[in-house]
């Protein structure tokens, strides 16, 4: 099995399962009760923990891996932080494998935490514009769908750059270090929008008609042979841009783990795809934990100063493993204090 051939492989399962959470077989919008959305939360961590594990059974696929000289070009290529001198080729392709499967449980792990923060500002808009609840399922399909493919092309396009210039990462590092400051910094905003003045809304409305009111689950309505689109589709639009401004943080986080771009996509994409479930489990839940900001905060200065220091922290021996205690240690804190200290 070729690279394309995998790739296209786990791209179609995924679609599959994107027509199956969407309801193919039960059209009607309804509101996620909590078991249904607890269901669909449980399917898509245990499909991001089957991953996993098998990717320590056969991380040699994603790459088609068949000898050792291959083997030691994509270690070269995608720079993973182990040394397989001396080993036979079994014995190198069990280190590469268990190394690859703690790149994508690390990056699995950022992209969720991060995820989950996402949800605030999706609470925030749906509020904003007053979406009804039966509603919620819809948009938040449509959104994610969206979020694949744009991640898809931010990815690959950001791998490209970074295999062609290095100092891009110390771009990318610097960027955390402010974006996690200026987080932990800022105050609190209310929970609500001034709709009409956001940005994506203006354009919309200069380029579209736009009609006055929810027409059920309807992005677009035709009145007096004039096609308009409905506030439902400008819900969609702010979600969009709003997932774009989160890809901006989170992508080059997850390369501070990996510069394996699959790993990356495969990460991420398992990561964003339970989000509508998780947004249904958490959103009666979400202010439990106050301190997750914080903790979101400080990961994403810890990461950038990763990104910054990697060469030096190489030498002292912090990697991988070194790398995924931090980030579930960092988050096991912020969810603990919410929890020992609630608001």
């Amino acid at each position: 099995m070729n690279e394309v051939v995998f790739f296209t492989s786990f791209l179609v399962g995924i679609s599959i399962l994107l027509l199956l959470d969407l309801g193919l077989f039960n059209k009607k919008q309804h509101v996620l009760s909590f078991r249904e959305a607890s269901l669909w939360v449980l399917l898509w961590v245990s499909l991001a923990i089957g991953f996993y594990f098998f990717i320590l059974w056969k991380g040699e696929l994603i790459h088609n891996i068949g000898d050792a000289d291959h083997l030691k070009q994509v270690i070269s290529q995608h720079k993973h932080s182990i040394d397989i001198s001396g080993l036979n080729f079994q014995d190198a392709l069990q280190v590469y494998r268990k190394n690859l499967g703690l790149e994508y449980l690390s990056g699995y792990i950022i992209e969720y935490a991060l995820s989950i923060d996402n949800l605030f500002v999706m609470m925030l808009i749906f509020m904003s514009f007053k979406v009804p609840r039966k509603l919620y399922k819809k948009v938040l399909f449509w959104g994610i769908l969206g979020a694949v493919i744009m991640r898809f092309l931010f990815i690959f396009t950001s791998s490209a750059l970074i295999h062609r210039f290095d100092w891009i990462l110390y771009i990318f590092g610097a960027f955390l270090v402010f974006t996690g400051g200026k987080m932990l910094f800022s105050k609190d905003k209310e929970n609500n929008m001034d709709v009409s003045h956001h940005p994506i809304v203006k354009i919309a409305s200069k380029r579209f008609k736009v009609f006055p009111r929810f027409v059920g689950a309807h992005f677009f309505i035709k009145k007096n042979g004039i096609r308009m689109i409905t506030p439902l589709f400008l819900v969609l639009l702010v979600v969009e841009f709003s997932d774009v401004i989160f890809a901006v943080d989170s992508i080059p986080a997850i390369f501070s783990v990996t510069k394996d771009p699959e790993i990356v996509f495969f990460s991420n994409i398992f990561a964003i795809l339970g989000l509508r479930s998780l947004f249904f489990l958490l959103s009666n839940v979400i202010n439990m934990f106050h301190y997750l900001k914080t903790g979101l905060s400080v990961l994403l200065g810890l990461i950038g100063l990763k990104m910054l220091f990697e060469i030096w922290l190489k030498k002292i021996g912090f990697g991988t493993v070194e790398s995924l205690i931090m980030i579930v240690s960092v988050l096991g804190l912020s969810i603990i204090a919410s929890l020992i200290f609630p608001k």
